[in-house]
């Protein structure tokens, strides 16, 4: 019988050891995606904005926002696709009539580019429609 109580006994700590880890992590903050920071020359252009891997956007340092399945899924592609990039610190001049500029910040580094910037790669035309469309849709923003 002690036997049998020593496994049980056991089994129960396990179980406390593992509820005690999954509430902790229910409490840690997600990881940011990145950070586009766009200016501009026209109203509404200076934007501020945090993407976390959970779901979560802060615009212009306002309160976290959800952006919903569809986003988060473009958003995580966007960090994957824009790694190599961000490694190489990519930075592409702007155009003769550039009206907005970019920087994305990730983990592996920051990319620059503008609207007309030479050489702007399809990610780049991603980042900027995911941050239009957050910033109209989400963070009732004007641009």
């Amino acid at each position: 019988m002690s036997a049998s109580r020593g496994w049980r006994s056991a089994v129960t700590l396990f179980g406390a050891l593992v509820a005690v880890v999954v509430l902790a992590a229910c409490g840690t903050p997600s990881a940011d995606l990145f950070v586009v920071n766009r200016s501009g020359t026209i109203p509404g252009a200076k934007l501020d904005l945090l993407v976390t891997d959970g779901g979560f956007v802060r615009c212009n340092g306002g309160p976290e926002k959800a952006i919903g399945e569809q986003r988060l899924l473009e958003a995580r592609k966007l960090a994957d696709d824009l790694d190599k990039a961000a490694r190489e610190g990519r930075r592409i001049a702007a155009g003769p009539t550039s009206v907005l500029t970019y920087k994305v910040e990730l983990e592996n580094g920051i990319i620059r580019f503008s609207d007309t910037s030479r050489g702007i790669t399809e990610d780049m035309r991603r980042v900027q429609a995911l941050t239009r469309d957050v910033a109209k849709q989400v963070c009732g923003l004007k641009r």
